[in-house]
């Protein structure tokens, strides 16, 4: 459904925001699917009408969407770092924190940050190449020596560099929360070499360097909303998809994938956003709590994520999932030809080197 005047256009998250909105502050709670297109539109100028008192006398008020179970360690994280901002700022600077999409999808809440509607997010890193082109470096395969590399990088200057690169776009990534490592998971059979992904359809992100590497790895990429990806597992639309164990164990893709080979491929973090317009309204205080309280919530995030890796792993097994152990050797040899056949742009390849040069 979208909302049109003479010169303007809304997107129904947009809507459901300024509808939520109105009901918590006015009051009203009529079904919008039952009202005529006039009373839509009186709708809309009211709910718009709240969304903007909002900005101007609630500005502490920060909300925050994600598509993420509630159970899931970035969620989980999230909670802590409302917690925390509203302890710091006696209330001043309050976080409401809905997950599961309830505020659209992943590029939705990205698209209401930057027109400053909707104040936070978390996004994968593959996502953000859309935006940024640097953030290409996270699908590099094989980029990180193991997790204490990883996480120089991203904690040190490289990691920061990105997150204020995000700027032109009027987005700011605050910290980034751990994603661990992305590994193939199949419907019919184990993937134990690369030569095993040839001829497979295999789910992707939304990401042009992702699949570059599943093209070069055989597979054929297919990318597909993670919404829609356990009916498509089910149903046999794809043969299989790649991503870390916890979310490969919340989203019970385990119910429709047979096989787990922990071939490690990528690490691709998560990225906590705050639009730039929003950030703008906040005061040099607010700003200070609002950073501290993330950075908190990420370590968190960090103690919360090997927990529930562990967890994942243990209860696909008892599922009946084969975790299969593969020779990585094979893989980074396969990663390294295709870097022979499609080298790195100048800047990916660049940022590629300085990561090397990081020392734990």
């Amino acid at each position: 459904m979208q909302f049109i005047g003479e010169d303007f256009e809304i997107s129904p998250q947009f809507f459901t925001l300024c509808v939520y909105e109105l009901r918590c502050r006015v009051g009203i709670h009529s079904a919008e699917s039952t009202l005529s297109m006039p009373h839509r539109r009186l709708l809309l100028i009211m709910a718009l009408g709240a969304v903007l008192a909002c900005h101007h006398e609630d500005r502490e008020l920060l909300r925050l969407g994600h598509g993420l179970d509630q159970n899931h360690p970035v969620h989980r994280a999230m909670l802590v770092m409302a917690d925390e901002v509203a302890r710091r700022s006696a209330g001043r600077l309050r976080i409401e924190v809905y997950p599961s999409e309830q505020l659209g999808s992943e590029r939705e809440c990205l698209e209401l940050l930057q027109i400053g509607s909707l104040a936070m997010t978390k996004v994968s890193a593959a996502v953000l190449e859309n935006f940024s082109p640097d953030f290409r470096i996270f699908g590099v395969p094989y980029l990180f020596r193991d997790d204490a590399h990883r996480f120089s990088v991203l904690e040190g200057p490289i990691g920061r560099e990105l997150l204020i690169g995000l700027e032109p776009v009027r987005l700011r990534g605050l910290v980034y929360y751990d994603s661990g490592s992305r590994s193939f998971y199949t419907r019919d059979r184990p993937i134990l070499t690369p030569e095993d992904l040839a001829g497979l359809k295999i789910r992707v992100q939304e990401s042009p360097t992702a699949i570059a590497m599943v093209r070069a790895f055989g597979a054929a990429a297919t990318p597909i909303a993670w919404g829609e990806l356990y009916t498509a597992l089910q149903q046999g639309v794809v043969d299989g998809a790649e991503n870390n164990p916890p979310s490969f164990h919340l989203s019970r893709h385990y119910e429709g994938a047979g096989y787990y080979s922990l071939d490690e491929h990528t690490s691709v973090p998560d990225v906590l956003l705050v639009s730039d317009t929003v950030l703008r309204r906040l005061d040099a205080q607010e700003k200070e709590w609002l950073q501290a309280a993330a950075d908190i919530s990420a370590q968190v995030q960090k103690s919360l994520w090997q927990e529930a890796s562990r967890k994942a792993l243990q209860v696909a097994a008892q599922a009946g999932v084969e975790i299969v152990h593969p020779d990585k050797h094979a893989f980074r040899e396969a990663a390294r030809a295709m870097r022979r056949r499609a080298p790195l742009d100048a800047r990916i390849a660049e940022l590629a080197g300085r990561i090397a040069r990081v020392e734990q």
